[in-house]
């Protein structure tokens, strides 16, 4: 994501690229300042994945203010009178591990060019935790106001990132068009419910339970919960790594401010939004048994590194939308008693076989 200066204007520009093996392929958007110009998406390809070339974009879409959707030229040209809207775009692309460098002509003359900088979101998180121990940390998150705010737990402080961003995908037009249709034909079977793409509440509890289920969305997970997001913190350490764990070594717990972001920046929940964007939403629970236990929440994004998209929107609001506190690693034997007195185990958070089963391993085994 950047900035672009050009002959037509300035403007912000955001690049989703995908690696397919032996080319790179993705979308660009591109949002003039002046907004008596529509915002445009161009698909493209390369020919191989050099780190030099030059492409001709595929056909240039449009994108309609009022539905945020790329169109046709047709559908939207008389809110743009006196406007001719290029074709497509002759594009140089150079990059290596600092920075994307793009420059382009359409075929109407326009051009521009842009030095887009390498995300960040697979930086250690620069956010200046506050350090509990888990009497600390029960005491401050007693004073918490009830439905305020989100909470997430990390085994590590990384950055928030969703699980389709970390495996390194960013196109979400090719997830869309690619990956859902795979998913529908095959989990069909599996699914007592035949899901309706085209009304958006149905479409977004089938996004919430594939991704409670292990595979990749642009969807994050939080909890109302902040002894919830404490469970998923510890879970995945042992006793035994507790015990041998260095003493400095921590989890991390996020705290976000849903309701002020709400109040400040727009919700969008479409999964084709050609902007950034961070909206939270609480979808249909249609044959996912864990959203109740859990408590859950989640955001919708296309952004790979959302803390970075966060803090730029807490210089503009002057505001402070997120934080985080560190637990001790060490805790954590104390920290999953006092959570299955509380009744929050896997057994609960995760109804089904598996879940029993992680729930008495861990009571009978102490592991």
């Amino acid at each position: 994501m950047g900035t672009f200066t050009g002959s037509g204007g300035d403007g912000t520009i955001i690049v989703n690229i995908d690696d397919r093996e032996t080319y790179y392929q993705g979308v660009a958007y591109t949002h003039p300042a002046n907004k008596a110009m529509p915002s445009s998406a161009a698909s493209f390809r390369t020919k191989n994945k050099d780190a030099q070339c030059q492409l001709r974009t595929d056909a240039l879409l449009p994108i309609d203010p009022n539905t945020a959707n790329m169109t046709t030229w047709n559908a939207i040209k008389d809110m743009y009178k006196d406007l001719v809207f290029s074709e497509y775009a002759d594009v140089t692309i150079s990059w290596d591990h600092a920075a994307l460098t793009l420059s382009w002509k359409t075929n109407l003359g326009i051009g521009g060019d842009c030095i887009l900088p390498r995300s960040k979101a697979g930086e250690p998180s620069e956010i200046d935790a506050t350090k509990n121990d888990w009497g600390e940390f029960k005491k401050y998150v007693s004073g918490l106001r009830g439905q305020r705010y989100l909470f997430r737990g990390q085994s590590k402080p990384h950055r928030l990132r969703t699980s389709f961003h970390r495996t390194g995908r960013a196109d979400l037009v090719r997830f869309r068009n690619e990956d859902i249709g795979v998913l529908r034909n095959h989990l069909s079977a599996r699914t007592k419910h035949v899901f309706n793409f085209g009304v958006p509440d149905e479409f977004g509890a089938f996004l919430n339970l594939i991704q409670h289920h292990g595979y990749p969305t642009p969807l994050l997970d939080w909890t109302y919960s902040p002894y919830v997001a404490a469970f998923f913190a510890y879970r995945n350490i042992s006793n035994e790594m507790a015990a041998k764990a260095d003493p400095d070594a921590r989890v991390r717990v996020f705290v976000f401010d849903q309701r002020e972001w709400k109040i400040d920046w727009q919700q969008i929940l479409l999964l084709l939004f050609p902007g950034p964007h961070l909206s939270i939403g609480e979808f249909m629970s249609i044959e996912n048994e864990r959203m109740i236990p859990q408590q859950a929440a989640t955001t919708v994004t296309s952004v790979d590194d959302i803390e970075s998209y966060i803090r730029e929107k807490e210089k503009l609001s002057k505001k402070t939308y997120l934080s985080a506190i560190d637990l001790p690693v060490r805790d954590r034997r104390d920290v999953v008693r006092d959570l299955r007195y509380m009744g929050i185990t896997a057994g609960s958070l995760f109804p089904g076989l598996d879940g029993a089963c992680e729930e008495l391993a861990d009571r009978n085994f102490e592991i």
